[in-house]
């Protein structure tokens, strides 16, 4: 009995020290430096990605610190790939959809229309195959990306007038990013795609004529109600919202075991954080929009969602015919879709609608 405790002692004396933070003076820890999209301090996005600046440090015990520089402070917002590319900082926060220039496969690792909602994506990306998928296509680019962050189902948007047709959406200027804004363009909308912290200005001068951004608790402290009182709820555009921490691959390859834990870690930690902190908040801040500002709630009528469908069944045939990865990513990425979502549509969108009815919610 004696030698089995003994050997039991042992062998979780062993794990423990395997998972423990290294002794590591000031000078030798690993620096990781980090630039973002978002703004400083930037409410939802912005602060979720100093969250897991700070994070990281805390959890590693100082084996990694970071040095965080939010957009402008070191490159643009839209300058981050290049800048983790290239090996000049070590990792990004963004939204990858913001790279289709570059490759349209990175759509599918933030939102696409018509596809995923945030739990489908994750069930994807950690089970389903869909994290090799994303290896392969930021592999191409010297890349490695963890999911960071995730906004939940997105609003339909901000516009200056009702969409009562689709011919309401010809010849609108708007700033929508990714896939929903190519399925925009097919119904005659003039998009484009800025960074965060200049769609505010952008709006209210009329260079855009309506936006999409995130939900009612990031969209509330971007004020665009002062400039469109049109908020239109469901979009079809970013169903889940998910967001990278993209980091240079050959970095990532020299980082040891632990260090790759504690950064997997940190990030699925705040990936989980940030969705439900947003769920918390959205409601007390469409009240505060409709009851405090005079936002106009609308909902897409039928005609319309039928125009985005048709519109987006070309652009993902388009996609497809970009390349043989943008194929095998796109059908990939479907065939999860309706694998996953048939029971999530089923059972818990089933249910809720039910309750929600029973219930007298929304």
């Amino acid at each position: 009995m004696k030698r089995r405790n003994f050997l039991k002692g042992a062998a979780l004396g062993g794990a423990a020290t395997a998972l423990a933070a290294p002794a590591v003076a000031g000078s030798h820890a690993t620096t990781l430096t980090i630039v973002s999209t978002w703004p400083r301090d930037f409410p939802g996005l912005g602060l979720s990605a100093q969250r897991l600046a700070a994070r990281i440090p805390e959890v590693s015990n100082g084996a990694i610190q970071t040095e965080y520089f939010a957009a402008g402070e070191r490159v643009g917002a839209f300058d981050v790939f290049d800048e983790v590319a290239s090996g000049n900082s070590q990792a990004y926060v963004a939204a990858d959809y913001y790279w289709i220039g570059k490759h349209p496969a990175f759509a599918y690792f933030t939102s696409v229309p018509f596809g995923m909602t945030t739990p489908e994506w994750n069930s994807w990306i950690k089970f389903a195959g869909g994290q090799e998928m994303w290896d392969k296509v930021s592999g191409e680019f010297g890349l490695k990306a963890l999911a960071c962050g995730a906004t939940g189902a997105q609003a339909g948007g901000w516009f200056n007038k009702e969409i009562n047709s689709p011919d309401d959406l010809n010849g609108l200027k708007m700033r929508i990013p990714g896939l929903g804004g190519t399925v925009m363009s097919k119904l005659g909308v003039s998009t484009v795609s800025l960074p965060g912290g200049q769609i505010y200005e952008n709006l209210v001068s009329g260079a855009v004529e309506a936006t999409e951004w995130v939900g009612p608790y990031n969209d509330y402290f971007m004020k665009f109600y002062e400039a469109a009182s049109f908020y239109y709820t469901g979009g079809m555009h970013e169903p889940g919202g998910g967001l990278a921490f993209g980091m240079n691959a050959e970095w990532w390859a020299q980082r040891s075991d632990y260090e790759k834990a504690v950064i997997e870690a940190c990030c699925m930690e705040e990936h989980a954080a940030q969705p439900e902190e947003a769920g918390a908040n959205n409601g007390t801040y469409l009240a505060r929009l409709v009851n405090d500002h005079g936002v106009k709630l609308r909902a897409f009528n039928d005609d319309v969602w039928d125009a985005f469908g048709e519109a987006a069944e070309e652009v993902f045939e388009e996609t497809r015919d970009h390349s043989a990865l943008a194929a095998e990513v796109n059908d990939h990425f479907q065939a999860a879709l309706r694998d996953i979502g048939a029971w999530r549509g089923a059972a818990e969108v089933e249910f809720s609608n039910q309750r929600n009815r029973i219930l007298g919610i929304g």
